[in-house]
């Protein structure tokens, strides 16, 4: 099986202005194109070449440093498009919204240790929201690592995640990594956190 670079579901200048076109269109057929073509040629002869990508991701530690690198950024970089909409969905709502205040306390709560995770992240990264068993977490990861991983410090599922290497939003902010952050806010699309998330 081909792993394939997905079409996105609007147009590269459809985020903007929180996201530009321009970094829009390199983001995803320069970078994300050459994670799915490198993933693809990482596995071929291998013995996960037929494997779904998160089946890869758990398994990663004992496989080639190509694939995790490869097989994150694939895996990363579609879950961010799907999790990214023009205007955004207000915010998080139902058992969703429920699950975010039983674990963080508030909405607000959340969305500050988010931001932490993400401003904060050393280098080239992501910051996570992910499903934890029945809590919600927020997590950070190096380069394209991700929390399916079995190699990372917290494991989990992740419904929500932000990009945090600086060809997301170098093009725009330059090295002003919190104002990206923020204008991320305008774009998430919650009804597709929420289907992600198991309440």
């Amino acid at each position: 099986m081909a792993f394939e670079l997905p079409k996105l579901s609007y147009s590269y200048s459809a985020l903007e202005p929180h996201i530009d076109a321009r970094t829009m269109e390199i983001h995803h057929t320069k970078h994300h194109a050459a994670y799915t073509n490198n993933l693809n040629a990482a596995v071929q002869g291998t013995n996960v070449s037929n494997k779904r990508i998160e089946e890869i991701m758990a398994v990663v530690s004992k496989l080639p440093v190509a694939i995790r690198n490869n097989g994150g950024g694939y895996y990363n970089h579609n879950l961010y498009w799907e999790i990214l909409t023009p205007g955004g969905a207000n915010a998080p709502h139902g058992v969703l919204l429920d699950a975010i205040n039983d674990s963080f306390g508030s909405v607000d709560s959340f969305k500050e240790a988010f931001v932490k995770a993400a401003v904060t992240r050393f280098g080239s990264g992501w910051a996570w929201l992910i499903q934890k068993e029945n809590k919600l977490v927020v997590s950070s990861t190096p380069n394209q690592d991700n929390p399916l991983m079995d190699v990372a410090e917290v494991q989990g599922t992740p419904i929500l995640g932000i990009d945090v290497w600086e060809h997301a939003y170098y093009l725009n902010y330059q090295n002003r990594r919190p104002d990206y952050v923020e204008a991320f806010w305008n774009l998430i699309n919650w009804d597709e956190v929420a289907r992600r998330f198991k309440g």
